[in-house]
């Protein structure tokens, strides 16, 4: 039997997954048998009604949580087959995260925080990929700042450049505009853009705003912990059309 080499296409993957929460009455199937594979190199948004999995999808295939039933695989690895530790030292190696919550340490300067995850680790950052980074960024002029010093909108992207700074396999980002107002937001997203088309990162975010999506290479519906639709070059518009049919 000859093994099938890894995908080097696809980023991360989740197979026939099922979620369920509660028992009796009371269950809920958050995911009921969604398969998709999420290329590498693009920025794809995960969008639905409330209530239709878009963060439990999220958070199974960060590792932030497991699977009742299927598969999910980060850079050809599948999770499940990894113990506790394994699975930690994957999300600190190959997994990077944008949440709302900027979860920057208030006595670090902007640099400090964005090179954390690697200090924990004990290594030392690619000086010339951080440098590009930070000029991607934009806020090269603020490395030297403490967060209570950085507007909503640079603490968000100190955030992404954190996450970023790793070289992960992938991003995942949860809402990271939500607590942005539109400005900010517009700076946070054209940046993560140009981090997938200029750094050839690899971006999941799950949002419920049409212009977020916008900035997108794909978009992913979900209703009722399924899959529903799909949407290539999304605009605002074309994505607030399909949103209208699915009840979001």
């Amino acid at each position: 039997m000859t093994l099938a080499p890894p995908r080097t296409d696809v980023a991360a993957s989740i197979l026939d997954g099922v979620k369920v929460y509660g028992a009796g009455d009371a269950t809920v199937r958050a995911l009921d048998g969604v398969t998709f594979e999420f290329p590498r190199g693009q920025f794809t948004a995960i969008m639905g009604p409330s209530g239709s999995g878009k963060s439990t999808m999220l958070h199974t295939l960060a590792g932030l949580d497991t699977l009742t039933s299927g598969r999910v695989e980060i850079g050809g690895v599948d999770l499940g087959s990894l113990n506790d530790r394994e699975l930690t030292m994957l999300r600190r190696d190959n997994v990077g995260f944008v949440f709302q919550a900027f979860n920057l340490v208030p006595t670090l300067t902007a640099r400090e925080n964005i090179v954390l995850p690697l200090s924990i680790a004990g290594t030392k950052p690619d000086e010339q990929w951080l440098q590009q980074v930070v000029k991607t960024v934009g806020l090269a002029d603020r490395l030297s700042h403490r967060p209570s010093e950085l507007s909503g909108g640079q603490q968000q992207r100190v955030a992404a450049a954190r996450a970023l700074v790793s070289q992960p396999e992938i991003i995942f980002a949860d809402e990271p505009s939500g607590n942005l107002d539109s400005r900010s937001g517009a700076e946070l997203l054209g940046f993560m853009r140009r981090a997938v088309k200029g750094l050839g990162q690899t971006i999941v975010m799950v949002t419920h705003d049409p212009v977020a999506a916008g900035y997108a290479d794909g978009v992913v519906f979900l209703a009722d912990g399924r899959i529903v639709d799909g949407l290539d070059d999304p605009t605002p518009e074309s994505v607030l059309e399909r949103m209208k049919t699915l009840g979001g």
